[in-house]
């Protein structure tokens, strides 16, 4: 995974993980609290600001952080105002940090957002609770471990013209449908996989290997 440019911390419990330093980071609401706990020094704070502790705003402002705040009735989530505020810095490569616990359809809508149209300039990972997502557009290479397990999600519509090297159970020129299995729980044979497709947008999903990363 390359070096970000902007980090995002969203709102929420998870464990501790290594997360690469990053000229900005930015916290959506809440996610300051984890950002501290992370040790990270955040450099903005976005949101209705309902779920962010108040010693931690606090003290986020005293160190010069920038806070945006939005009225709680509002038609974007604090992550998805957080992506944007990257976007409008001009990141080129963003890592979002963000809970697995909570509600399903916070999550749900987290993952889905990754693959949003607005964020297509960028190269987007995100480390979700313990698990590495990689948003895959045309063609990305990812660094793991053999054995490693790996899934390939499509969202947003087929993703097709789908190839994989370095995997256990190749794929040559497929199309993966939204809602299929085909690409779950495929596996590493090496230290590196490389996935590319024709069109479409994937999740490449590496369970537990946020955590792994941290033990090693």
């Amino acid at each position: 995974m390359t070096e970000p440019d902007v980090v995002v911390v969203a709102s929420g419990a998870g464990p501790s993980v290594a997360v690469p330093g990053a000229p900005t980071v930015i916290a959506a609401d809440g996610g300051l609290d984890r950002a501290t706990a992370l040790g990270l020094d955040v450099d903005v704070v976005i949101g209705d600001l309902d779920s962010v502790s108040a010693g931690a705003l606090a003290a986020a402002e005293a160190a010069g952080a920038r806070v945006v705040r939005h009225p709680e009735a509002k038609d974007a989530t604090d992550l998805e105002l957080a992506l944007d505020e990257a976007v409008r810095i001009g990141a080129r490569r963003v890592l979002v940090v963000a809970s697995a616990e909570g509600r399903l359809d916070h999550l749900l809508g987290s993952l889905l957002l990754l693959g949003a149209d607005a964020y297509a300039a960028i190269e987007l990972d995100a480390i979700v609770g313990d698990a590495l997502v990689h948003v895959v557009r045309r063609e990305r290479a990812l660094r793991g471990s053999s054995g490693e397990l790996l899934s390939l999600i499509a969202i947003g519509g087929p993703a097709t013209g789908v190839v994989t090297n370095g995997l256990d159970f190749p794929l040559a020129a497929e199309t993966l449908q939204p809602g299929s299995s085909r690409g779950i729980s495929n596996v590493f044979t090496g230290t590196e996989a490389r996935v590319a497709l024709d069109a479409g947008v994937l999740l490449a999903i590496r369970p537990g290997a946020a955590e792994e990363a941290s033990a090693a």
